[in-house]
């Protein structure tokens, strides 16, 4: 699809003729494809990469739009388990086109590791259907150990830490938003010019972290190997999108990382990631107008789960709380990090719902729950014993709510095995439709185990 306007249409159009067949009005163009995307609807971990993996079987182009290799997702398909953190979950489908967004912050040793790591375990031939944004700002290894100065000095100073992977990703869009940052298409472009201006970013760096040390003409002529590999793979993101979505009819998914509780904006600031992992991150971070966007999906876990510190209302911190830790094996793809636990909490689902309006919700992980011959579901936040009906945007205020509970009988029995929803227990067909009927969005798919052939769709 091309633009047709002119100038001299333009002047038709403000100075319409007195012929009044002259002046009809000008047909709109058409929106073109529609894109799928599918996000975090807790504290991250909920299992979007399954449901990605899921979706991008019949996809034609996987995009990421958001975060970097903070982000962890592990995809099993046929007994072997792939970890992704920069590479789009849908790098799997040999029939795939990936791309990586302007909004996504890119270290490439860590892209390349990533890649060959996979590469091992059966991945073939990512680097011919991989597309990244010549727009897309670069981590570099120095703001990986600023990131771990800055924890290091806030523990120091306010005796706490955010919690972060240290994987950089938040003094890169420190660099982007002060417009200090580099991107792809610097280093691809005049290298004298980007030595330049890399040599004034970690002069001041240094100059606010004076035990910084960085061997800047070693990582210069590693960054100039990393480019030329990366050159082939480089594309203009907002033309080849356009081009995506107002070509042939294409299949388009946008893989969120994090999740709607760690969003920069909306999540539970400062514990939070440096990004917008909401659904507006998918327009701003790949260059997709807002009516380009169809389908929108919320994952979350059957139970809740957080890594690192920060309010969780409904954690339990008790024998409940370890059970589902260790049944739910859960500990951070990225970190290593075990992951802390409490029941499902439909407060922060109905938030991320007001935010990103789902159109649909997959629940991950319902097996975990098999054993427990109870189980409880936070409907609502009380403060001073009275309700509150939104989501607090004051930390202080999160950790004094009180956490009012629906408790349901536990089904008692192995649900892994269930492939459609009449295989499921009464019991847990009852819990998921609690949980339906409460947030007000349909559930389409149940994970109970691991594989992508563990995922129940409902409709």
């Amino acid at each position: 699809m091309s633009f047709s306007w002119s100038a001299k249409d333009h002047k038709s159009y403000t100075n319409p003729p007195s012929n009044p067949t002259q002046g009809l009005k000008r047909p709109r163009n058409e929106t073109g494809n529609k894109v799928t995307v599918v996000l975090g609807a807790q504290w991250g971990d909920e299992g979007k990469g399954k449901v990605v993996d899921l979706l991008a079987t019949e996809s034609d182009l996987v995009c990421r739009c958001q975060g970097g290799n903070n982000a962890g997702h592990t995809v099993v398909v046929e007994g072997k388990e792939y970890d992704f953190h920069l590479l789009p979950s849908g790098i799997i489908n040999p029939k795939s086109i990936c791309v990586i967004g302007n909004g996504v912050v890119i270290h490439l040793p860590g892209l390349f590791e990533e890649a060959e790591n996979n590469e091992k375990k059966g991945l073939k031939g990512w680097e011919k259907r991989l597309i990244v944004s010549d727009r897309a700002h670069l981590v570099f290894d120095f703001h990986q150990v600023v990131d771990g100065i800055q924890e290091t000095q806030r523990q120091a100073t306010e005796g706490k830490i955010i919690g972060t992977t240290k994987k950089g990703i938040g003094p890169t869009y420190a660099s982007k938003a002060s417009r200090t940052g580099l991107r792809v298409c610097d280093l691809l472009g005049d290298f004298k010019e980007f030595s330049t201006k890399f040599k004034n970013l970690v002069k001041q760096y240094q100059s606010m972290y004076s035990s910084l040390t960085v061997d800047t003409e070693s990582q210069l002529k590693k960054l100039k190997e990393y480019g030329e590999r990366l050159r082939p793979m480089v594309r203009d993101g907002v033309y080849y999108m356009y081009e995506a979505l107002h070509g042939p009819p294409k299949k388009i998914l946008v893989e969120g990382a994090n999740a709607a509780l760690l969003d920069i904006d909306f999540g539970t600031y400062p514990f939070v990631t440096s990004s917008n992992c909401t659904v507006g991150g998918a327009c701003t971070g790949l260059g997709i107008p807002p009516l380009n966007i169809g389908e929108v999906y919320g994952v979350s876990k059957a139970y809740t789960t957080r890594v690192g510190i920060g309010a969780f209302p409904t954690e339990q911190l008790n024998v409940t709380g370890e059970l589902l830790q260790t049944r739910g094996h859960e500990v951070g793809v990225t970190t290593g990090r075990k992951r802390r636990c409490g029941w499902l909490d439909l407060v922060i689902l109905r938030y991320a719902h007001m935010i990103n309006g789902f159109t649909a919700i997959a629940l991950t992980k319902l097996d975990i729950l098999d054993v427990l011959d109870e189980i409880k579901v936070g409907v609502a936040y009380k403060i001073n014993g009275k309700r509150i009906p939104h989501f607090p945007a004051d930390m202080e205020l999160l950790h004094k709510v009180e956490v009012e509970y629906e408790t349901f009988p536990g089904w008692k029995s192995d649900t892994s095995a269930a492939r459609k929803w009449n295989n499921l227990p009464q019991k847990a067909q009852n819990y998921i439709r609690f949980v339906e009927n409460h947030i007000g969005v349909p559930i389409k798919w149940v994970g109970v185990g691991k594989s992508r052939e563990c995922m129940i769709q409902m409709f």
